[in-house]
């Protein structure tokens, strides 16, 4: 069931952000007089079809992606035949470059709007939760593998980031600080104060998803909702249970639980926790990773910032330019060989995984905001199967007042396809084959 529901997510996801995308790049050519032939979300073959005036829309057995096949434009489809006869004044190639160029950025366009509205509104609804560092400072940290590797302590108190305090603990996480160069973290240890350094390939070892969080709080806390059927459940815990021990582990804080969980996986373990007054033993079969099924409800005390639409319109922004920031970030690491490329790229199954198995609009909807600006951010690369190579060109010829030849568009087309083609072989085939062998 939860595989439907990832899939599911990931699914609605997608159809939801490559049609706006690819109504973009309709909309625009239509206000500029161009004949649309098909608009599609997903690839061939097709599964329905309706045409209404002069466009069939479509609805494609392929949920990866979509296209809009416009008259007289050297596309994907490389459908050249009409490219011999002289342009007709509906066509893509007869219109001014100025036009053909806002055609092309038409989809990366709405993306980004896409992007700013859903964080807008989910800031002005929902506000920013966060943690304050003064109350992440009460108990300190717990290290994982990584977090010790780099000189982290368990209790350890972060008090500065590049020698200047800060306000939440996510900024602990921020892109700024674990892909800047000449980082460090302030923390105090036993009464001294310490500097940690972020080494130049923290990105590369932060792209295992057990150690992306290489620091996390010392959190007490006590179950807030158990999974129905799941080993917790099924074991006798209940809401408001607070853990104590499991197996021989004393728990305090929850990165303690997960820990000693992970001891534990794929055992029947004893959990020793206290409900009112009483003290319970409960038997919990631990899963395979390390999980028993419930959500902690932190003690902590969090903080929510709430802003008004005036306020949450530039809040909105910041956050989607955000992402677009960390992924021209993380591309410099790749090209400066900072970073793999195996661990960068995550194909549809990551995602699918980000989304989760259990249905919750709020992270839906964060998730689809990011990836509407990471959709926009990849279209945009100069390559000519994306939009990217289009604009390249369409820049060339307006700079330059010499349009490339349609015989030079459709080998550059091709060839971009090729290199498309591969990464997608890549992502989807070689990359998870190679994670899972090694």
């Amino acid at each position: 069931m939860d595989i439907l529901v990832m899939a599911g997510q990931l699914l609605l996801g997608l159809t939801i952000l490559v049609g706006v995308h690819e109504a973009g790049h309709m909309l625009t050519a239509k206000w500029f007089g161009m004949r649309v032939e098909k608009f599609s979300i997903g690839f061939p073959p097709k599964i329905f079809g309706k045409t209404i005036g002069e466009t069939e829309y479509m609805i494609g057995a392929v949920p990866l992606g979509g296209f809009v096949k416009i008259t007289g434009m050297v596309d994907e489809s490389l459908d050249t035949e009409s490219l011999s006869q002289e342009p007709k004044p509906y066509e893509f190639r007869a219109k001014p470059a100025w036009q053909r160029l806002i055609v092309m950025l038409g989809g990366i366009i709405v993306n980004v709007l896409t992007g700013i509205l859903i964080f807008t509104l989910l800031t002005y609804k929902y506000g920013e939760s966060y943690l304050p560092a003064t109350e992440a400072q009460r108990f300190g940290v717990v290290p994982n593998e990584l977090g010790k590797q780099i000189g982290f302590r368990p209790g350890d108190r972060i008090v500065k980031i590049n020698g200047r305090p800060f306000e939440q603990f996510n900024d602990v996480y921020d892109v700024d600080v674990v892909l800047g160069n000449g980082s460090y973290y302030t923390v105090e240890r036993a009464g001294q104060l310490i500097d940690i350094p972020v080494p130049q390939d923290f990105m590369d070892k932060m792209a295992d998803q057990d150690q992306a969080l290489f620091v996390q709080p010392l959190d007490p806390f006590v179950v807030d909702e158990v999974v129905p059927g799941g080993p917790a459940s099924k074991g006798g815990l209940q809401p408001n249970d607070r853990i104590v021990r499991v197996g021989s582990a004393n728990i305090e804080f929850f990165p303690e639980l997960q820990a000693a969980l992970k001891v534990n996986a794929g055992k029947a373990t004893p959990v020793v926790v206290a409900r009112g007054d009483q003290t319970l033993t409960l038997t919990l079969n631990v899963d395979e990773e390390g999980k028993v099924g419930f959500r902690p409800k932190s003690l902590l005390k969090y903080s929510t910032r709430d802003y008004s639409l005036a306020e949450a319109v530039p809040a909105g922004t910041k956050q989607a330019f955000g992402i677009v920031a960390a992924q021209v970030k993380a591309f410099g690491k790749i090209f400066r060989g900072e970073a793999s490329v195996s661990k960068s790229l995550g194909g549809p199954i990551e995602i699918a995984q980000q989304y989760g198995g259990r249905f919750d609009w709020l992270k839906f909807w964060t998730l689809t905001g990011m990836l509407s600006m990471v959709l926009a951010f990849m279209n945009l690369l100069p390559i000519p199967a994306l939009d990217g190579g289009h604009v390249m060109f369409l820049t060339y010829e307006m700079l330059s007042g010499r349009k490339p030849s349609d015989k030079f568009l459709e080998n550059a087309q091709k060839v971009g396809m090729v290199l498309l083609l591969s990464l997608m072989a890549f992502v989807l085939i070689i990359n998870p084959f190679i994670k899972y062998v090694l």
